[in-house]
């Protein structure tokens, strides 16, 4: 059970960054809206449990890619520091988000992330 639960951590630590990626880059961004940080904080913790399953290697729910569609960039892209975007493979980023329906914009930078 120790292998599992350490295997899992380490996986899925690299996926929740995905998904945090995901509400990041393909969020709606409502002009003139600025969310609190209990706001943001609320955003977040609705995506990672919309998309849990991804974490296990199945595909994107409908309801984690709605909650992909969605989501206020500006409360994602200020967690990922270089240790945590060191973490993410952007193709598989990018791969989840479009089939979620969402362009990849190119050449943007979240964070320390940046999108070729």
């Amino acid at each position: 059970m120790e292998g599992i639960r350490r295997k899992c951590s380490s996986s899925s630590w690299a996926f929740w960054v995905l998904i945090l990626l995901g509400m990041m880059l393909m969020a709606r961004v409502v002009e003139g809206a600025e969310l609190s940080p209990s706001q943001c904080k609320q955003e977040r913790q609705l995506g990672i449990n919309s998309c849990k399953a991804v974490v296990f290697g199945q595909p994107a729910s409908p309801a984690c890619c709605q909650r992909i569609r969605v989501s206020h960039w500006e409360c994602v892209c200020p967690a990922f520091n270089p240790k945590l975007a060191a973490l993410i493979d952007i193709n598989k980023a990018i791969k989840i988000l479009q089939t979620c329906g969402r362009k990849v914009p190119h050449h943007f930078k979240c964070g320390s992330l940046y999108f070729p």
